[in-house]
């Protein structure tokens, strides 16, 4: 129900920073609050229904003597009368007022009621998950502790953000050009070329004619404008391909270790997870096809396997592809961090091998451009394109067309080539400067070596500590080091710990790699 919330109490009763207080009901207004009255009066009700100084069943002031004794418009009074009575916290009862109701919303049975005052008349009992959740809620809810999002982004002295040192997966967001990407974005927004009305479920032309291009030329994706698909990051890809693909009991290939937001959307979807063990070539397709040969899918990260860094060779490309085409299985290529190799050009796509349109490639500018962008893009074989529109309508609608326009321009315009070349420049020097420190520093403890790619190294633990203790350590003191564990459905054969370093100078890491070697010196059982 809409409220003006423009009434004010007169003059004679109320002045600017003194409040006007009606005892019999403890309710205060305050003239300098930028808050509308109606919404005082309901919070200051609905406070002392929650803490118990009206208990339930207890009378409340009739609107219009309320209304009088404040000195405000009776319909102020109501409006705020009409919106607890809405939530649950009060009842009417006609020709006798309005009561504190018996029983409270859920969320407030756990309040402790003041002494003096009867406790509530009706008593429930906690209701257990399985009885609120449906089965699919309860995969949901019970993945997401396989899932996690870390809380140690923190706000820093003066405004800003700080991200710990050796956090994983976060581009040098000092060094990204906001500058440019103003002045793109502004001059879309001069030229009007921004639809207001909506966008189209699939992501807006310009973008997906601009992704195929740059996909074709710097990936080897072979596709139509028409079958890229714009999403809100690359976990809301994972997410539509497990509820357009996967019926509970499924058998899905996942890479151990691997990404756990994967993991984490095929659990949602009921999917029978199959731990493949992964080497210097990758997955290991043989045992996967022995272990689970009529699987459903398969979710690989074949250019940079995620998080050990390695590559999938042609061979076990080409035997991946064949199994698909035979068993009539899906492969979902995460291709989450190609753009930054060092030892050599990035290499091309499976997707760009597969010629029976079994692969279903998943590529984001979260890692290229800044995580809050929060644009990434399906590459769906044709037969799934009407699909997995329907299912963009009914999961967000869109994206931002704004946000899309200008990353078309972006994109179009040569910008985003400059600046991936800029940054596989400047990651390949801080990750040569994280070798460096930690061999100098912490080499006691860890086994340290350089990658051609990526945005993080896997340093191998030295001595007795478990990878978990290691980040408890990290963690204490500031630093977020990433154990190989969380990423692994069986135990790893080693102990290892992810130290990312593309978000840092090299003046960072040296002093988090000091801090860190000092951290681990006073920790019990190191030697």
């Amino acid at each position: 129900m809409p409220f003006s919330g423009t009434e004010r109490p007169p003059r004679t009763r109320q002045r600017r920073g003194r409040p006007t207080s009606s005892p019999a009901t403890l309710v205060v207004l305050d003239a300098a609050s930028t808050a509308p009255l109606w919404r005082q009066i309901y919070d200051a009700i609905r406070a002392a229904i929650t803490d118990g100084r009206w208990a339930p069943g207890a009378r409340l002031p009739a609107t219009r003597v309320l209304a009088a004794d404040l000195a405000l418009s009776r319909n102020t009074v109501t409006a705020a009368f009409d919106q607890l009575r809405a939530e649950g916290y009060i009842t009417r009862r006609v020709g006798a007022g309005s009561f504190v109701a018996d029983t409270l919303p859920e969320t407030l049975l756990t309040v402790r009621f003041a002494a003096g005052h009867a406790a509530p008349r009706t008593h429930h009992r906690p209701v257990e998950p399985q009885r609120i959740l449906s089965r699919r809620g309860r995969a949901i809810a019970t993945s997401c502790t396989a899932f996690s999002v870390s809380d140690d982004v923190k706000t820093a002295r003066g405004g800003g953000w700080r991200v710990p040192p050796f956090r994983t997966g976060v581009p040098a967001l000092d060094e990204f050009p906001a500058a440019l990407w103003s002045r793109v974005a502004g001059r879309r927004w001069r030229s009007r070329s921004v639809p207001l009305w909506g966008g189209a479920p699939a992501g807006e032309r310009p973008l997906r004619t601009a992704i195929r291009d740059y996909l074709g030329s710097a990936r080897g994706v072979r596709c139509e404008a028409e079958q890229v698909v714009i999403v809100n990051g690359s976990q809301q890809a994972l997410d539509l391909v497990a509820r357009l693909l996967l019926d509970p009991g499924d058998q899905v290939w996942m890479e151990d270790p691997g990404y756990p937001g994967a993991r984490a959307a095929f659990q949602a979807a009921g999917a029978d997870l199959v731990a493949v063990a992964c080497d210097a070539d990758g997955l290991e397709v043989e045992q996967a096809i022995c272990a689970a040969p009529s699987a459903r899918l398969a979710y690989v990260t074949p250019s940079h396997q995620f998080p050990l860094g390695s590559v999938m060779s042609v061979f076990r490309r080409r035997t991946l592809l064949d199994w698909a085409s035979k068993s009539g299985g899906w492969i979902v290529e995460d291709d989450y961090d190609s753009e930054y190799r060092y030892a050599s050009r990035p290499l091309p796509s499976l997707q760009g091998l597969d010629t029976t349109e079994r692969v279903i490639y998943v590529g984001t500018f979260s890692k290229t451009l800044f995580p809050a962008l929060r644009i990434a893009y399906v590459v769906v074989p044709s037969v799934l394109v009407d699909a997995f529109t329907a299912a963009c309508t009914v999961t967000h609608r869109h994206v931002v067309p704004q946000t899309q326009l200008t990353l078309a321009d972006f994109l179009a315009e040569g910008h985003f080539h400059r600046h991936v070349r800029r940054m596989r420049a400047l990651y390949e020097e801080r990750q040569a400067a994280l070798v460096s420190v930690a061999a100098r520093e912490l080499d006691v403890h860890l086994e340290v070596s350089p990658a051609p790619a990526g945005m993080h190294l896997v340093a191998w633990l030295r001595g007795g500590m478990c990878d978990v203790t290691f980040a408890s350590v990290a963690s204490a003191h500031g630093l977020y080091v990433g154990p190989l564990s969380q990423y692994a459905i069986n135990t790893p054969p080693r102990g290892g710990v992810l130290l990312g370093y593309a978000a840092f100078p090299p003046a960072t890491l040296g002093k988090a790699a000091v801090r860190l070697a000092a951290a681990l010196g006073r920790a019990p059982g190191s030697r």
